[in-house]
């Protein structure tokens, strides 16, 4: 029964993330910036999976002391963590840069990226002194170097952690700490929705394509959370939307109808 523990789990994939591990038997440790939204999933989890499987932390990952504060709960209400996701992030509207504010950029870059150097300094530190543990960190939209108009920033936060998994692979060498890479495709959330205006004509054509390769929470993560423990080797990739995959939705995209927004029409 492993431990995982999740940042920015209180919705969207975290969540779904949560679900599917303690479904799997684990014992899981929730975050989210918010007290009262951590709360209110931690008695929805404890009430169908029990209290003694689940426990819940608000950390703001740009807070080093949070942080900590999170590891030192995780490791007291369950001895050890096993596993830690760096889920938590934020993107923009999709606009130019130069349209972007100043304090919006500061802050995707404070969460994406400086949140994810600090949380991993954590982790690592934390699973190094326990002798083991997996460190997982989440890609997006720019981890592989795709490029699209609007995303610029967001796409360059996700290109710069693709590199961190890299260097932290040549940190951790010999420790017995793993450093593997998650990524979850293009999944229905608040995060992905955010991103536009659901009025516009941009929308529209964005949403043709998500029908196609998208997928919503329920579907994806109890396949990411399965593979996630079954992954035992540094530098294991969790994909769910693999460039086969891709290939067979768009052939078949005229004989399989889909509507993943059904609900916002």
């Amino acid at each position: 029964m492993k431990t995982v523990v999740i940042t920015g789990s209180t919705r969207g994939i975290g969540r779904g993330l949560a679900e599917s591990f303690l479904a799997l038997g684990c014992k899981v440790v929730i975050s989210g910036r918010g007290q009262a939204a951590v709360d209110e999933q931690l008695a929805r989890l404890a009430q169908q999976y029990g209290q003694d499987r689940v426990a819940g932390f608000a950390c703001d990952i740009t807070r080093i002391e949070q942080l900590q504060a999170l590891w030192d709960g995780s490791c007291q209400a369950f001895s050890r963590v096993d596993i830690w996701i760096n889920n938590a992030g934020m993107s923009l509207p999709r606009k130019p840069l130069d349209e972007q504010s100043a304090e919006e950029l500061a802050q995707l870059v404070d969460t994406n990226l400086t949140g994810a150097l600090l949380a991993s300094k954590v982790a690592i530190s934390g699973m190094k002194k326990q002798g083991h543990g997996q460190l997982w960190e989440m890609e997006g939209f720019g981890s592989n170097g795709a490029v699209q108009p609007g995303m610029a920033a967001y796409g360059a936060s996700k290109r710069a952690v693709n590199y961190l998994c890299k260097a932290l692979r040549k940190d951790v060498a010999g420790t017995g700490v793993q450093i593997c890479t998650l990524s979850p495709g293009i999944v229905v959330t608040d995060l992905l929705l955010g991103d536009y205006d659901t009025s516009s004509e941009q929308w529209q054509k964005a949403q043709r394509i998500f029908n196609i390769l998208g997928d919503k929470v329920e579907t994806v993560t109890p396949w990411l959370a399965k593979n996630i423990l079954a992954a035992n080797k540094d530098g294991a990739k969790v994909a769910w939307l693999t460039g086969g995959k891709a290939f067979w939705r768009f052939m078949t995209a005229g004989f399989n109808k889909r509507d993943l927004f059904a609900d916002i029409h």
